[in-house]
């Protein structure tokens, strides 16, 4: 497809006799935010290094677009305390950046105010912000972000939601979110694919229930970490994210089958 940035065919990964993806296909496309969710082990940072070209699956293809431009930003950045680093200079130390290119592409994120801070002081939304920032500066036309609001707190988790949904429109990029916020994404969200080392299913997202007891479920997310959503068919997640029952009209690969869940 012309507006098709990567495509994963029917991609496995295994590492020794440990099956880590099976079968997984999806293609990202440009100005599309595609969330991918799914419980702990799904196999989704595994995913992700295979989309970047770290990982190469055992079996399967990905293609690229020619001469497609990534930006990345890692679930998690650990910079020693005792390195004087403020973050403009940070920025700029990113593909050799220049002072213009870095400022610029903060008041993108809306964070021209940070740059003469300290790295190691700035809140957990505003080092987001900051590692935004750095995905960004080559004006990439692929956009994958692994948990990209971890450790931080529910009004700055809307505002980065929010800044990654203004980037996109932006840049006209595509995006490759990890995420579990799915109540949160929701509204920011084209594509959903929810994966258990296959895809179980994956569509349009719906508005979430506000039900209680769906709340009560999310509070659970230490243990499920699989955000239930509304599809158009009754697919549906154990809390474990165990199992995956479909039928006519769901998109899952397979039927009744179960997974016991596996490292990432």
């Amino acid at each position: 497809m012309p507006d098709s940035l990567l495509s994963l065919n029917d991609v496995s990964l295994q590492f020794g006799t440990k099956s880590i993806l099976e079968h997984v296909s999806l293609s990202i496309k440009r100005g599309e935010i595609t969330t991918l969710i799914g419980p702990n082990g799904a196999g989704k940072s595994s995913l992700v290094r295979v989309a970047l070209g770290l990982q190469k699956p055992t079996k399967g293809k990905v293609v690229r677009q020619t001469g497609l431009r990534l930006g990345y930003m890692p679930q998690k950045l650990v910079i020693d305390d005792s390195l004087p680093l403020t973050v403009l200079r940070f920025l700029q130390l990113a593909y050799r950046s220049s002072k213009a290119d870095a400022l610029s592409i903060l008041a993108m994120v809306e964070g021209q105010h940070l740059a003469g801070q300290a790295i190691q002081k700035l809140s957990g939304g505003e080092f987001q912000r900051v590692l935004l920032a750095r995905a960004i500066l080559r004006k990439p036309q692929l956009l994958i972000l692994d948990e990209p609001v971890q450790g931080v707190d529910m009004s700055g988790q809307r505002e980065l939601y929010r800044l990654i949904k203004q980037v996109r429109d932006e840049l006209h990029c595509g995006v490759l979110m990890v995420s579990h916020d799915l109540h949160l994404v929701m509204k920011q969200t084209d594509h959903v694919v929810c994966l258990n080392r296959h895809i179980c299913c994956a569509g349009l997202p719906e508005n979430i229930s506000s039900h209680p007891a769906y709340l009560q479920l999310f509070g659970q997310a230490e243990e499920s970490e699989l955000a239930i959503y509304t599809h158009h068919h009754d697919h549906q997640h154990g809390l474990s994210g165990d199992s995956c029952l479909s039928d006519e009209n769901s998109t899952c690969s397979d039927e009744n089958h179960q997974h016991q869940g596996d490292p990432k």
